[in-house]
């Protein structure tokens, strides 16, 4: 329960992809949940993190990175982060401070504009400029927009400013009752996690063309009686043969590669022995299909508040 006083509102965090939204949630909630990779449009879902604290209850929706939709599926990720927009009592746009401004930039004020107030702009990756005055500019360009409460410079990737943006975010929130159980970190369900931590591995350890055209779907789950182990079963989606041939590798390495690194990640996840099994299936056209993209979409089972 909440004690006096205490706060308890949604903080959605929106941006273009790579702006650096899953480590910054990551960090405020000293956990990771989020999966993170420096290739773009990696999270594909509005992933929900709940930071319960005796200030009350914050919760986040990490966002798919709005960009230009051109497939059915990223046409999706861009509505979550829409939608996200909408349902927040406060929106944060992350701007990459290392990155040069361009159209996107522009698009994003316009997008922030309809948005509903409080809005914060957190400046990330002060830790890539070699010259911190470079920030007063910028912060001078957003602050005549006239469309955030607050500027807040921060590093998702150090923690630099975190602190200070939990403080603000604290401040914009109104009191009340917390909207999820308190000793929960999210609302999705394990299967889906483990998807995302195996779709991870791929994104790390495959080609640049590969992160846009592949997906992960949990096929089998069997959890031991006798001892602690689980045995997964999963499927990576590829777009063309050509794509599978990487995932697979020569004399199957990158696949094995891909599992080994995965096992590892899931048993320190899990807390628990993991078997895992990969398979690579070529789904021609997955991510204009329908159906496809309706199955994964459940994967993600999104639960609402108590």
């Amino acid at each position: 329960m909440a004690s006096s006083g205490a706060k308890a509102g949604t903080v959605a965090l929106v941006g273009r992809p790579n702006a650096g939204k899953s480590t910054l949630m990551n960090h405020l909630l000293a956990e990771k949940l989020a999966i993170v990779s420096d290739k773009p449009q990696t999270t594909r879902h509005r992933i929900v993190g709940i930071l319960s604290t005796e200030r009350g209850q914050m919760v986040f929706y990490d966002t798919p990175g709005v960009h230009k939709p051109l497939h059915r599926l990223n046409r999706q990720m861009v509505r979550h982060a829409m939608d996200a927009l909408t349902d927040a009592d406060v929106v944060c746009l992350l701007v990459d401070v290392s990155a040069k401004p361009g159209a996107g930039d522009a698009y994003m004020l316009e997008v922030i504009a309809k948005a509903r107030e409080p809005r914060i702009l957190v400046l990330n990756k002060i830790d890539r400029l070699r010259d911190k005055t470079a920030l007063l500019p910028l912060i001078d360009r957003y602050a005549k927009t006239g469309l955030f409460a607050e500027i807040v410079p921060v590093s998702a990737r150090t923690g630099d400013g975190a602190a200070h943006l939990l403080d603000v975010l604290w401040g914009k929130l109104a009191e009340g009752e917390p909207l999820f159980d308190p000793e929960l970190l999210t609302i999705h369900p394990e299967r889906f996690l483990v998807g995302e931590r195996i779709r991870e591995k791929v994104l790390e350890l495959t080609s640049d063309e590969l992160p846009f055209s592949t997906a992960v779907k949990i096929e089998g789950w069997e959890d031991e009686a006798d001892r602690p182990l689980t045995r997964i079963h999963a499927t990576i989606l590829v777009d063309r043969p050509g794509q599978k041939k990487i995932v697979v590798g020569h004399q199957g390495q990158m696949i094995k590669n891909i599992g080994t690194a995965a096992r590892i990640d899931l048993e320190e996840y899990l807390g628990r022995k993991v078997f895992l099994e990969l398979f690579v299936r070529v789904e021609e056209g997955w991510r204009e299909d329908r159906a496809v993209l309706a199955s994964l979409d459940r994967d993600v089972d999104l639960a609402g508040p108590e």
